[in-house]
Order: structure tokens, then C-alpha cells, then sequence
């Protein structure tokens, strides 16, 4: 909706047809925004709606369960039920994920899901 803005600087959800709007509080915080360490559903929805490049730089992201396994982008919006789930529940099943980090340099990062490469920021 137009009268939703998200800021890039606090990630907070604001809602423009009130007057006054940037000074009060949000409708929502922390609804887009990436969380290194995840520990809640929130912090993952929010890190999935920011999207799976860092800002600034541009550099790929990646989710880590807590075996340490690898997920892309695309599997986490494919499997939010069984992370969700998994998350909530504090199961180590494979799903629950723990962490968003860069692939900074590591040409042989694959999804544990789908085996899609996730590229590294500084080439291979």
C-alpha cells in the first residue's frame, strides 16, 4: 500500500496518512530488517523481507539453521511453515534457523535444500 513506509535506516514500518507520522512511533518495529543472530520468528520475517543482499554492498546473504547448514533466500520463503514451526518450538530438526550471514568468499556454499549456489560477495 502507498500509505506504508518503511524506513532504511531503522527498518521500522510507519503509516503516512497520519499527520505527523515520522515523529511518532511506528506501526511496526523492526519489520524489515537483517538480524546476523536469529533468535524469534520476528527477526526472521524481518530478515527475510530485507531481502538477500546487504545494504551497502550488495554482498549475498544466506540463512544457517542450527545444524549449520546453508539456506537461500528462495527455500526460506518455500519452507516458512517448517522453519516457523521450528523456530517457535525450539526444534533442531534442520529447519530452525539460527543466523543470517555474507557469503564472503566461499566458492563451494550450496543450499542444503534446494543445492543452489549461493554466490560469493568476492568472487570464486
Amino acid at each position: 500500500m502507498s500509505h506504508l513506509f518503511t524506513s532504511s535506516s531503522d527498518g521500522h514500518l510507519y503509516d503516512t496518512r497520519v499527520n505527523g507520522w515520522s515523529h511518532l512511533a511506528p506501526l511496526r518495529r523492526n519489520y524489515r530488517r537483517t538480524f546476523a543472530r536469529i533468535r524469534n520468528v520476528p527477526e526472521f520475517k524481518a530478515t527475510l523481507r530485507n531481502g538477500a543482499y546487504a545494504w551497502p554492498g550488495g554482498y549475498p546473504l544466506f540463512f544457517i539453521t542450527s545444524d549449520g547448514a546453508p539456506i537461500c533466500f528462495d527455500c526460506a520463503r518455500k519452507e516458512l511453515r517448517n522453519i516457523y514451526s521450528a523456530i517457535h518450538d525450539h526444534r533442531s530438526d534442520g529447519w530452525r534457523v539460527e543466523a543470517c550471514d555474507i557469503n564472503y568468499e566461499d566458492a563451494d556454499c550450496y543450499c542444503d535444500h534446494c543445492s543452489k549456489r549461493i554466490d560469493p560477495a568476492y568472487g570464486d
